[in-house]
């Protein structure tokens, strides 16, 4: 069989795999329940699949006390505003176990009217309207991965010459999306990302064959870029900014994607005995790359998962959930186990190798705005840094031990609703 082909089969056996699973599924009835005026003991919820919740008090938050907490208000109050334009029946998360937007309402009308140069006002809204709920995994381990990610900028054109040769594609108009749960309710906020061919649904054209030229010829071109590792890192990304030979910055986001599994070639290198896994950042893959350019091809096709972009208008990049991402208090989180628009506590620290902050604590309270392709799992963050050069030396080097809790509206309990049994396979 052809290289195409064996990646095809590969593809279509991940597919079916993963459809059996899907209809398998069965997502469990959920309600809200009024918390308790006091803390209870710290007895973690069971659930079948998913996080457990443990409240805990604000004082008992490592570092609550020492964070401004109003840098993180600026956007919370983006995220109600989003919030607040939906239907008041409409659950914050698929499930429904993070309540609706009327449990989020109130609070949400709240915080829209509050100044963003007063720490203190900051903190007793928050400590009044919500209580924290300590994240754990099903085996009840608090401790989980957190990552950053950043804002890039790459040199490019709108038209390709000599030195943009490397393009970046709109979204395929014969790129079509299943929503499973039209066909059967237990796989709602399920979906195939596909095309269609010779009258089946068949995967999409993975990345070697994009970058082989498949899409040639249909005028999907967006921009030309000049480099493709810089074109592979802004799809891991999601968005950045590209600057034109005249000066001018566009900004781009994702638009979607070829509905492939997300593969780190990081972990590709650590297999092939390439790097060991405490060597692994985005510099030192930038500079095995660059070291290898017999190689980069091969490596970089490694991760079959494709990223479409469009042009932003906004005064930032935008997040999953539509909201424009704030640098150093947007979180990306796992949709299928946090909400997005809720308020988390991160309890890391900075990576080493970024000067006087390195290995310091980094303990602040975030808002879950964002999703990411690897982001899987009921402990499991990736910090948004923003533009620069320190936001990419932070994001490419962190990869750190933490915790988290998240704040939610006095009159939701998560610790009483079990968590849908398919959450545990990501959203």
């Amino acid at each position: 069989m052809s290289r195409r082909s064996l990646r095809l089969a590969a593809a279509f056996a991940v597919l079916a795999l993963a459809g059996a699973a899907l209809i398998g599924g069965w997502y469990l009835s959920t309600r809200n329940l009024p918390a308790p005026e006091t803390p209870p003991a710290p007895q973690p919820a069971v659930t079948a699949e998913g996080p457990r919740f443990t409240r805990i008090a604000f004082g008992d938050l490592p570092g609550w006390d020492d964070d401004d907490q109003s840098a993180a208000l600026g956007a919370f109050q983006i995220s109600c505003r989003i919030i607040l334009r939906r239907p008041v029946a409409a659950p914050l998360d698929r499930g429904g176990r993070f309540g609706t937007v009327g449990h989020w309402r109130d609070v949400c009308g709240a915080a829209v009217d509050l100044p963003l140069d007063d720490a203190g006002a900051a903190r007793a809204f928050f400590e009044r309207h919500f209580n924290a709920w300590q994240v754990a995994k099903p085996d009840g381990d608090t401790n989980g991965l957190f990552t950053g990610y950043y804002e890039p900028e790459l040199a490019g054109s709108l038209t390709p010459d000599t030195r943009h040769d490397v393009p970046l594609y709109r979204l395929p108009e014969d790129l079509v999306v299943a929503d499973l749960g039209a066909f059967d309710d237990a796989l709602d906020g399920r979906r195939l990302v596909g095309r269609v061919a010779d009258g089946r649904f068949a995967p999409y054209y993975d990345r070697a064959a994009i970058a082989d030229g498949v899409l040639d010829g249909r005028g999907l071109e967006l921009l030309w870029v000049d480099d493709p590792v810089d074109a592979f890192f802004l799809q891991i990304q999601g968005s950045g900014r590209v600057r034109l030979p005249d000066g001018r910055v566009l900004r781009v986001g994702y638009a979607g994607a070829n509905g492939r599994p997300y593969r780190s070639i990081g972990k590709v290198l650590i297999d092939q005995g390439e790097m060991k896994p405490e060597e692994v950042s985005l510099q030192s893959l930038r500079t095995w790359l660059a070291a290898h350019p017999d190689r980069m091809v091969s490596i970089l096709d490694q991760n079959p998962s494709y990223v479409f972009f469009r042009l932003l208008d906004d005064d930032g990049p935008l997040g999953a959930m539509g909201a424009v991402l704030s640098p150093g208090r947007s979180l990306a989180v796992d949709r299928s186990m946090l909400p997005l628009g809720a308020p988390v506590w991160l309890d890391a620290s900075y990576p080493a190798g970024v000067g006087a902050l390195s290995e310091t604590p980094l303990r602040r309270l975030m808002i879950a705005q964002d999703t990411g392709g690897a982001i899987k799992g009921a402990v499991r963050g990736d910090v948004f840094w923003g533009p620069g050069d320190f936001a990419e030396l932070v994001a490419g080097r962190m990869k750190e031990r933490g915790s988290y809790a998240v704040l939610l509206p006095l009159a939701i309990d998560p610790s009483t609703v079990p968590a849908p049994e398919t959450a545990a396979a990501g959203g």
